[in-house]
């Protein structure tokens, strides 16, 4: 997989500007959110969840103090409609949610912030923006070959393993559902997770390092963003997180 002016994706090209080659993302020291939206296609009460998760585009604080991702769930999939997005895994990872109790139960839509269910996501985005908590830079480097790479420099030193979480994102997409609860709707999805991938940090010096590969797709979408974040191997909470937008081309 090449990753330079182009990346190869899955059968089809995700186009990048040439700067892209060597492309880094750098957090602050303080905690940069992570904001998950379990959603499907198939499930008419999740369109509203979805223009709100939208609106995050133009949040100030998007990529510094907060991350939107979408997660769609598979699980809607044997009622009329198969969600291109969907993912077993991703379903998988709100159940281990619920199973650890930082969630109530398994349900779309359905917004996990900072780790924890947060029911009340229609209220606004205040709770979004940093909560001064100083947990340690956390860079995402691209390499330009097909490889991406997190490095965490924590304020203190962790208390388990660490793994490391990479999304390939995809915005300003639209589906026309032609069967199903949302039959005839067009819906419009910003920040899906169209792929990652995932490994264990090891120590190097004074900071935590993995390398993985650039997250693969069958979907192509028509504008992409990258992130990534530190977990423990305990948790699923993100501990740290850092991403933004791949440039368009010139």
């Amino acid at each position: 997989m090449l990753f330079c002016d182009t990346i190869l994706l899955a059968g089809f090209v995700v186009t990048a500007a040439a700067q892209t080659l060597g492309a880094t993302f750098m957090s602050s020291a303080q905690r940069t959110a992570v904001v998950e939206l379990y959603t499907s296609e198939g499930c008419s009460s999740c369109p509203p969840a979805d223009r709100w998760f939208s609106s995050l585009k133009s949040e100030a604080g998007l990529f510094r103090d907060f991350i939107p991702v979408a997660f769609h769930v598979d699980y809607w999939d044997d009622s009329g409609w198969k969600d291109r997005f969907a993912s077993a895994a991703y379903s998988g990872r709100q159940t281990r949610y619920a199973q650890s109790g930082s969630v109530s139960q398994v349900y779309t839509p359905g917004v996990v912030l900072r780790g924890r269910e947060w029911r009340s996501w229609s209220a606004g985005a205040a709770a979004l923006h940093s909560d001064g908590d100083r947990v340690g830079p956390l860079e995402l480097a691209l390499d330009g070959y097909g490889h991406v790479t997190l490095r965490w420099w924590p304020t203190a030193a962790p208390g388990s393993r660490l793994l490391g979480t990479v999304v390939l994102l995809g915005s300003d997409l639209t589906t026309v559902v032609k069967r199903g609860e949302n039959a005839g709707r067009e819906l419009h999805h910003d920040f899906v997770v169209l792929g990652y991938s995932t490994g264990v940090l090891l120590r190097e010096n004074d900071h935590y390092r993995v390398t993985l590969a650039v997250p693969s797709s069958a979907n192509a979408a028509p504008r992409y963003a990258i992130a990534g974040w530190v977990s423990s191997d305990t948790g699923l909470a993100p501990q740290q997180a850092v991403g933004g937008w791949l440039a368009a081309p010139r």
